[in-house]
């Protein structure tokens, strides 16, 4: 039976919905998570058929339960000592049925989740800066549902629930201008995948070991002439993630699509330095590479032979889908499956294609396993970038990229997450010009680094019981580190704590202390604050202070150096940022980049009882006396012995309890 009502509707069964609406029952509270598709699980069931990250570290509770549910599955499967654990496991990759298997368990364990397929939202009741009810209409027929909650969170592809309340959005691309991003607007680059060729791996700083990420071997370089940052609606292309087999027993035949036109794929057969005019942007030279060398990216070791095409990019023919009903996202569909079918038609039997490649591209097919009742075909195809909210904040290009004066990206005194994917978008147009690659098409992997993800960045400006971790305020260009599903079950997981800390507070997610909120996910193992010393696993004091102070200034890099002695230059700046932070008057990234002036070779210990001096000291400056910090914050603080900087975390985060909200 569809209930009528519940604690908190999440619309949207992605990966990111997906993460919230189980951690908002574990929570204690009832959910209702719907989607317009038949089946859940967004791209990780529907062929992202790897962990699109970075970081090798713990971040997150539920996406460590889903990645060790699919490693479970192929050590009992085959064995600890098998190809399939240890393609999974070294290149964390994985099957599309094993992902959707993964994620429907983690959902079905929940009690108080309710699954409805497929629906879709067809309006809204709100007043003023609530939202109150929403009917949704069924995909598959006539039948509507009308459902009260208190909570809303639209973690969909689309962004279709936010739309209908009013919430101002975006589609398309922000000119260079307006946020003054480098990369933004229209843009033409070449050089992408030089990198791998020779052997230098992207941002440098984690091939050399200083930045605890694993480098990616591509990068994009060269702007060229015509790049003139204008603004537009064109979105990043769409494509369908096929998954392909050669097993002959698990091997279904390519056919010739309905509407296939081999005009369209003349242009792979041409060097790309040769002309501007191909038709369709294959990047032919990789294109011919992978299927002659590389047996359709099976590099990436996808366990059980399996290879995940991901060429069909089509520049244009998305442009209509954010906004669009869905009868005609179902035509857009179409046409890019008819689109990625025939290119794969085309190397396969095209008399042109040379030989060579024919021959090897006829020994794959779609795989027999894969959506079984779908004839081999994802039930969803790859929307990369939709509406986009413009929320409280907007994430940027500036919040992935080192900050003036920093060692890190600049610091948001209300981080519930992190980033750490490249900035990176596929083609917009088919614009280009000699020696690029076509318009909108980067990957700034020497560029990016680890950012931090704003609380604001999930609240409407003018709705107070909405969360939008789905289609989150940000950029075209900002997105782009933030769109990886691994990073936005990450984000998932951390609105679904804040909807169940607004739920128990009897107030709005629009309403609810950052400062609570940042304390409740690292008590429960949410990153917030990206540092190479320690993940999440660590059981040390320090951890979790650090994590909080990480987002509030304390520190100018990513290194947290938590055993080193804290000295009376840092203690200084450190006392004079946490009475900053309990007075309101923050600027954390203000305060790391006086951190970032401190002397490095300063010896001078501190003790907590000095620390406590030195923190009085700053909050009599700020108005704040007759106030003793130290009082119920534990043991020690008259201590005169030196302490360490993550002690020192430790004592204030103790001590910032007692003004706390």
């Amino acid at each position: 039976m569809i209930p009528t009502t519940c604690d908190v509707l999440v619309y949207g069964a992605t990966p990111c919905g997906i993460a919230c609406a189980v951690r908002i029952a574990r929570e204690g509270f009832k959910v209702l998570l719907l989607s317009p598709h038949d089946h859940i699980g967004g791209m990780i069931s529907n062929g992202v058929a790897l962990l699109d990250t970075q970081y090798r570290g713990r971040r997150a509770p539920l996406l460590e339960e889903f990645w060790d549910q699919v490693l479970d599955h192929y050590r009992s499967a085959y064995g600890a000592d098998s190809e399939q654990y240890e393609n999974a496991s070294t290149y964390l990759t994985f099957e599309p049925h094993v992902g959707e298997r993964a994620l429907t368990a983690l959902v079905e364990a929940e009690p108080s989740l309710t699954v409805l397929t497929p629906y879709h939202p067809i309006s809204v009741e709100r007043a003023e800066r609530r939202l109150y009810a929403t009917t949704f209409e069924s995909s598959s027929s006539d039948e509507v549902q009308r459902v009260e909650c208190q909570v809303f969170v639209d973690a969909s592809y689309e962004g279709d629930l936010f739309a209908l309340a009013g919430v101002a959005y975006r589609v398309g691309r922000e000119s260079r201008a307006e946020y003054d991003e480098p990369h933004a607007g229209k843009i033409l680059i070449g050089e992408t995948g030089v990198a791998r060729e020779h052997g230098t791996r992207y941002p440098r700083e984690a091939q050399s070991g200083r930045l605890n990420l694993w480098p990616y071997g591509a990068v994009s370089t060269e702007v060229f002439s015509g790049s003139t940052g204008e603004g537009d609606a064109a979105v990043q292309a769409y494509n369908y993630r096929l998954t392909l087999s050669r097993d002959p027993e698990n091997r279904l035949p390519i056919e010739r699509p309905a509407r296939y036109d081999r005009e369209r794929y003349l242009g792979i057969l041409l060097d790309d330095a040769e002309t501007v005019d191909t038709p369709y942007p294959l990047k032919s030279t990789w294109l011919l590479r992978d299927v002659t060398a590389f047996e359709f990216q099976s590099w990436k070791k996808v366990p059980n032979g399996k290879a995940i095409w991901n060429y069909g990019q089509f520049p244009g023919g998305n442009h209509e889908y954010p906004t669009g009903d869905w009868p005609a996202r179902r035509q857009i569909m179409s046409e890019h499956l008819d689109h990625d079918l025939g290119l794969l038609y085309f190397l396969q039997n095209d008399v042109q294609v040379p030989d060579e490649v024919r021959e090897r591209a006829r020994q794959w097919g779609l795989s027999k396993d894969e959506y079984t009742d779908n004839a081999g075909i994802p039930w969803e195809f790859y929307v990369r970038e939709a509406r986009k909210m413009v929320g409280r904040y907007v994430f940027t290009e500036h919040d992935a990229s080192v900050a003036p004066g920093l060692k890190r990206a600049p610091i948001h005194a209300d981080s519930i997450a992190i980033s750490e994917w490249p900035l990176d978008s596929h083609e917009c147009t088919l614009d280009r010009t000699l020696g690029s690659y076509y318009d909108g098409n980067f990957l700034l992997t020497e560029k990016t680094r680890p950012a931090q993800v704003p609380y604001r960045t999930l609240l409407p400006k003018d709705l107070d019981n909405m969360l939008v971790p789905g289609c989150l305020s940000a950029t075209h260009v900002g997105i782009g580190t933030l769109r990886v599903e691994p990073t936005w079950m990450h984000i998932g997981e951390a609105t679904g704590h804040a909807a169940a800390l607004a739920l128990r507070s009897g107030v709005a997610p629009g309403s609810i202390s950052s400062e609570t909120l940042q304390r409740r996910l690292i008590e429960a193992g949410i990153m917030i604050s990206f540092f190479n010393d320690f993940d999440m696993r660590s059981d040390e004091l320090w951890a979790g202070p650090i994590q909080f102070f990480g987002a509030k200034g304390f520190f100018d890099s990513y290194d947290a150096r938590p055993n080193d002695p804290l000295t009376e230059s840092l203690a200084k700046e450190w006392a004079r940022s946490f009475a900053q932070l309990v007075t309101g008057t923050l600027d954390p990234t203000a305060r790391a980049q006086a951190v970032a002036t401190v002397p490095t070779t300063s010896r001078e210990a501190v003790s907590a009882a000095g620390l406590m001096q030195l923190v009085e000291l700053e909050l009599s400056y700020c108005g704040v006396v007759d106030i003793d910090p130290g009082r119920d914050a534990g043991d020690g603080l008259a201590s005169t012995a030196a302490i360490t900087r993550g002690e020192a975390c430790s004592i204030l985060y103790q001590v910032h309890r007692r003004f706390a909200p």
